[in-house]
C-alpha cells in the first residue's frame, strides 16, 4: 500500500507458495546459485516474496512469470506473504541467515529499517537501477538510507476518500471536503439511506495521519530532530476521531479494520471510507459496486487548518545475503521497468513510479490514476528514518485508548510523544 504497519494493516489470506518453474530449490541465500553460467547468461533460482493483497497477487505472480520467460534458465520461486506477517518474517529469516528471499516487495517505511540492520544489498552501480531519472522524485526518497540506495520504487500511493455515489445522492449530500462537513452530513445519510457515513480505521495508525495532517501536524521533524505529535495539532487529531465515533458519524473496529472496512463499503453499510488504490479492485467486487461507476474517489477530507494524506507505496529490495545477486538485480530491474509498471496500472489501477508511464494513453486516462496522481503529488512525505515504522505502534495504542474512552486526546498525545522520545534518543 502501502501502506505501512506490519501486523496492523495485515491481509488475512493464507500465504501462497508457488514454484513458478516447479523447482525444488530453497530460498534466497541458501541455493548456492551464482546467478550466471560461464557464458554470462542468468541462471539459478530467485525467490520473490510478494506482499500484495488477494485482489493483486494473481497479477504479480503473472508478472514474475514474465521474467522467467525472458530468462528461461532462471527459476522464479514466487511466495505470497501476507502483509501483516512480512516485516517480522523477513527480519527473522535475514537475522537468522536462513530462509530469507532474494527479492522482497518492501513497504516504503521498511527500507530504511532493513538497511539499517544490514539486511539489504546496496543497489548503486548494479543493473537493478535502470533509467533512474525516470522515477518520480518523491518515489526515490524512501529508497535511500545514509547516502546509498537500497531499493527500486515500484508503486506509489496515498489515501483518498472512497464513496458510494448512489448513497450520497439519495441522501442529498455532497462529497465532504472536511471532516466537519462529513460529520454534519452523517445524520442525513443515516436517515435517508440507513448507512453509516464513514468507516473509520481505528485499528491502524497509518489512517490516523490524515487527521494529524489536517490539523497542520506531523509525527516528528527529522530535520530538526523534534517530536511534533504531542503538540496542539496532535491533540486535535485524536479529538476528531473520538468525536466522529461518539457522534455515530463513523463506525470503527479495533481489530481487523482492513477486511471490515472493505466489507462495509462493498455491502453499502458505509457510505464512505478512507482507503488507497490497492483496494479499488476489491471494492468494485462488492454488491454496492456492480456498476463500477458507482465508486467515487475524492481527496481525503481536511481538518480545521489543512488537508493532507501520507505518501505510501512499495519498493523492491535485494537481500544482502542472496547467493544469486546477479539474477536478483535483473529481476528488480524487470519488475520496476516501465513495461511492468504499465501492466500493473492496466490490471490493478496502481500508480507507477516512472514518469514515462504516465504519458501512456491507457495510463493517462485511467480514472483512478486521474485522481490519485495529483493526490500523490501533494502527499505528505513521512520521515524516512530507520525508526520510521516504529513510530506507528505508540499511535495505535493511544488510538485504541481514545476510542474506548480509556484516555483523553490530551493524554493520548502526551503519551505518544513520550514514547517517541524514548525511541528516538536524540530527539527533543
Amino acid at each position: 500500500m502501502r501502506r505501512g504497519i506490519p501486523g496492523i494493516r495485515g491481509i488475512t489470506a493464507t500465504a501462497l507458495v508457488a514454484g513458478l518453474a516447479l523447482t525444488a530449490s530453497g530460498c534466497g541465500g541458501n541455493d548456492g546459485d551464482s546467478g550466471a553460467n560461464s557464458g554470462g547468461e542468468l541462471s539459478g533460482t530467485v525467490t520473490f516474496w510478494d506482499t500484495s493483497n488477494d485482489a493483486e497477487k494473481a497479477t504479480y505472480r503473472k508478472l514474475a512469470e514474465g521474467f522467467q520467460k525472458e530468462h528461461p534458465k532462471v527459476h522464479v520461486q514466487y511466495v505470497n506473504v501476507p502483509f501483516g506477517d512480512a516485516n517480522a518474517k523477513f527480519k527473522n529469516a535475514a537475522g537468522g541467515n536462513s530462509g530469507a528471499p532474494d527479492v522482497m516487495r518492501t513497504e516504503v517505511a521498511w527500507t530504511a529499517d532493513f538497511a539499517n540492520l544490514g539486511y539489504l544489498a546496496p543497489l548503486d552501480g548494479t543493473p537493478a537501477l535502470d533509467h533512474t531519472g525516470d522515477y518520480l522524485p518523491q518515489a526515490v526518497g524512501s529508497t535511500k538510507f545514509k547516502g546509498k540506495t537500497y531499493a527500486a520504487p515500484q508503486v506509489i500511493d496515498t489515501l483518498g476518500l472512497f464513496y458510494n455515489k448512489k448513497l450520497l445522492k439519495d441522501a442529498g449530500v455532497k462529497v465532504p471536503k472536511t471532516f466537519a462537513e462529513l460529520a454534519s452530513a452523517a445524520k442525513k445519510i443515516k436517515t435517508k439511506t440507513g448507512a453509516t457515513a464513514l468507516y473509520l480505521r481505528g485499528d491502524d495508525p497509518y489512517w490516523f495521519l490524515p487527521y494529524l495532517y489536517g490539523e497542520g501536524g506531523d509525527m516528528v521533524d527529522a530535520r530538526t530532530k523534534t517530536v511534533k505529535i504531542d503538540d496542539a495539532a496532535g491533540v486535535k487529531a485524536f479529538k476528531t476521531i473520538k468525536d466522529l465515533v461518539d457522534s455515530k458519524a463513523a463506525v470503527t473496529d479495533a481489530t481487523d479494520g482492513q477486511e471490515n472496512q472493505l466489507k462495509a463499503l462493498k455491502d453499502g453499510k458505509a457510505a464512505m471510507a478512507i482507503d488507497g488504490p490497492w483496494d479499488i479492485e476489491g471494492a468494485r467486487a462488492g454488491q454496492a459496486f456492480k456498476d463500477k461507476n458507482n465508486l467515487g474517489v475524492a481527496p481525503v477530507p481536511g481538518g480545521s487548518t489543512a488537508q493532507g494524506s501520507p505518501q505510501g507505496g512499495w519498493n523492491l529490495s535485494v537481500y544482502a545475503g542472496s547467493k544469486n545477486l546477479q539474477a536478483s538485480y535483473a529481476f528488480v530491474k524487470y519488475m520496476s521497468s516501465a513495461k511492468v509498471q504499465q501492466e500493473t496500472t492496466d490490471k490493478l489501477s496502481l500508480l507507477p513510479t516512472r514518469k514515462s508511464v504516465y504519458d501512456v494513453p491507457a495510463v493517462k486516462h485511467n480514472e483512478m490514476v486521474t485522481f490519485f496522481k495529483p493526490a500523490v503529488d501533494g502527499a505528505v512525505q513521512r520521515p524516512w528514518i530507520a525508526e520510521g515504522n516504529s513510530l506507528f505502534e505508540p499511535i495505535k495504542v493511544q488510538m485504541n485508548k481514545v476510542l474506548t474512552g480509556a484516555a483523553t486526546p490530551e493524554q493520548a498525545a502526551k503519551a505518544t510523544g513520550d514514547a517517541y522520545r524514548k525511541l528516538l534518543k536524540d530527539y527533543k
